[in-house]
């Protein structure tokens, strides 16, 4: 749900899901076969992990981060793992990037440079669920694509500040 100053979205765990799953059936749609999958941590493990699970494809994993400041509201520096988490293998063929969101582009930019830059990667395609209004990098497959840039409240931001104690209070144990 879009706040009506427009600087917030508020996204429920089944509104979550169904987006997710409304990604999948985009990338479906295009008729695109890819052999791997690489998500972008953490942002794009959820997201991620599902379409490696109904597309039945190994899924790889980059750690990047960029959100330090303000309680992980505010970009910092951009950093990126320099190696990437595979099952088995290495990263190549025709690779689908999955993150969570297209905010600045700056992260997107910089791992799609990178990827490039890779011989073994013969093909190289990005999907998100959102794009926000100031991205400099629109991917390939997309659900939402946002006028604004608003903060997304996602459903899982709750654990980022609840600790084992107040857990443990909250489950009453």
């Amino acid at each position: 749900m879009l706040t009506d100053d427009g600087k917030h979205l508020y996204v429920s765990w089944d509104e979550y899901h169904l987006l997710v799953e409304k990604l999948a059936l985009k990338v479906h749609a295009s008729g695109w076969e890819f052999d791997q999958i690489l998500c972008l941590a953490r942002g794009g493990l959820r997201p991620g992990d599902v379409l490696s699970r109904v597309f039945d494809k190994p899924l790889g994993i980059m750690s990047t981060s960029s959100y330090r400041a303000e309680g992980g509201t505010l970009q910092g520096r951009l950093d990126i793992a320099k190696y990437i988490t595979m099952p088995k293998g290495e990263l190549a063929g025709r690779v689908l990037l999955v993150d969570d969101l297209a905010d600045s582009g700056v992260t997107l930019n910089a791992v799609v440079e990178r990827l490039r830059a890779t011989p073994a990667i013969t093909e190289l395609r990005s999907a998100v669920i959102w794009v926000k209004g100031v991205s400099t990098y629109t991917p390939e497959y997309f659900v939402e694509k946002l006028d604004t840039s608003p903060w997304i409240h996602q459903p899982f931001e709750e654990y980022d500040t609840l600790r084992p104690e107040a857990l443990k209070k909250k489950l009453s144990i």
